[in-house]
């Protein structure tokens, strides 16, 4: 029996020529229940191979800026592939100090969309180019006070958005967020 990898789960292969005989379940090796099978026929040639998705070599970039907080672990503050400008989880840290602004929901928000639009703006883009956002929070009745100030840096169409409460934060931050922005070509 011929075994090929898909998604790092391991299928058989089952002969087409085999269905016909009705030794389905003897060739699968009895494989059967809960699972699905992939086909091929021997008459055809090869069996089926599994291939990438996309054969697109994107471009990657790492982005960096010193208007920002530096990144706290081995990632990049953002990495531009192709059109798209990936932003790391941002904090209300201070640029300079590293440290938070306070402990305080409201100030955190605002500089977390401060240092957000300096790396933005180092990617070539801005807020009117983001696409995405997640936003994590600490406590979910700041919901309210996050959108008010969140509102004011969006333009209609605001962006798609996914908040959600987290458990812990990085230096006891109370909101972090993520972005995708579009660039323009």
């Amino acid at each position: 029996m011929a075994w090929f990898n898909l998604w790092a789960i391991n299928f058989p292969t089952i002969d087409v020529g085999l269905l016909s005989s009705g030794s389905l379940l003897a060739a699968a090796g009895g494989f059967l229940a809960g699972s699905f099978f992939l086909l091929s026929s021997s008459r055809k040639g090869s069996p089926f191979a599994c291939s990438s998705l996309s054969t697109s070599t994107a471009k990657k970039e790492a982005i960096v800026t010193v208007k920002a907080p530096a990144a706290l672990g081995p990632y990049s503050q953002a990495i531009k592939a192709n059109d798209l400008l990936f932003v790391c989880g941002v904090l209300g840290l201070m640029p300079e100090t590293g440290k938070l602004v306070s402990d305080n929901v409201e100030d955190q928000t605002e500089q977390v969309l401060k240092n957000m639009g300096e790396i933005l703006k180092a990617g070539g883009a801005d807020y009117s180019s983001v696409v995405n956002t997640t936003i994590m929070l600490t406590d979910l009745k700041d919901f309210k006070k996050v959108n008010e100030i969140y509102g004011t840096y969006f333009r209609s169409p605001a962006p798609a958005r996914a908040t959600c409460q987290v458990a812990a934060l990085p230096l006891d931050a109370k909101i972090e967020i993520d972005r995708i922005a579009a660039l323009k070509a």
